[in-house]
């Protein structure tokens, strides 16, 4: 079968996009891994499906790298945004459902993707780390130097630990730059590596960063892809709505694949 994709990239989280409003395509999880692979695929952290929802501009179904369905992915979200755009399904603005439920994502005039996340209704804070779901569960922790951390090594260990079977979590590594900046390195799982940013994950630390803080939030943060921003309110130490994702997403280049 020959498959038409488009690839893009957010922050250098890049991504396999393949118009499927037809419902035509049905990919098993060993050909979404190698679609995604590297050396004998496109090469991708993630493939998604645009999909036709009842009542939404479109769904977004998206897959790992390892070819397993997973929750969302923020900088998935941006990038179907913009491939929803490229396909002339919407102009500035868009709504769509993922895994996790509805989203509404606003394309600015610069360019940048400015994506609502789902609330947060726990924040469990430990002496050195955080958990919280910010539509994928991720484990957050604050290191004085994150460019010289081991983030593959000790992630992996991390994911792996037998509390977070069987699905695993993802882990972020986050440096304090200042009171509304931060430097955050992560382990995605389905991936099992290192990536270049992630979108969940950078909220997830975003959020972190506050701590038991209450009030309105702005953060900047750096990822070793590009920039991102996550803005937020935060009424109590557990809860947090209004959270949004703000980034670059850019096509790469688009072309045909026989599987």
């Amino acid at each position: 079968m020959k498959l038409h994709f488009h690839k893009y990239q957010g922050t250098g989280n890049d991504f396999v996009l393949i118009d499927n409003r037809d419902n035509s395509v049905k990919l098993t999880n060993a050909q979404v891994a190698f679609l995604c692979n590297r050396h004998m695929g496109i090469g991708a952290d993630g493939l998604m499906l645009l999909e036709q929802a009842s009542g939404y501009d479109f769904r977004m179904v998206y897959y790992n790298a390892d070819g397993n369905e997973s929750t969302m992915c923020g900088n998935g979200g941006r990038c179907i945004t913009a491939f929803a755009q490229k396909l002339g399904i919407i102009k500035d603005k868009a709504g769509f459902v993922a895994v996790d439920g509805p989203h509404h994502a606003l394309i600015n005039k610069d360019g940048t993707i400015s994506l609502h996340m789902q609330d947060v209704k726990e924040i469990k804070e430990e002496e050195d780390y955080t958990e919280l779901n910010t539509g994928s569960p991720h484990y957050v922790t604050f290191v004085s130097n994150v460019q010289q951390h081991d983030v593959v090594n000790r992630g992996r260990t991390i994911r792996n630990m037998e509390r977070y079977q069987p699905k695993g979590i993802n882990v972020n590594f986050v440096e304090r730059i200042s009171d509304n900046s931060i430097r955050v390195r992560t382990y995605e799982r389905g991936v099992e590596d290192e990536t270049l940013s992630c979108g969940t994950g950078v909220t997830a630390s975003a959020i972190a960063a506050t701590k038991h803080n209450k009030g309105v939030f702005d953060i900047q943060i750096i990822t070793p892809g590009g920039d991102l921003r996550v803005s937020f309110i935060k009424n109590s130490p557990t809860t947090v709505h209004d959270v949004i994702l703000t980034g670059p997403a850019t096509w790469v280049f688009e072309g045909d694949v026989e599987i």
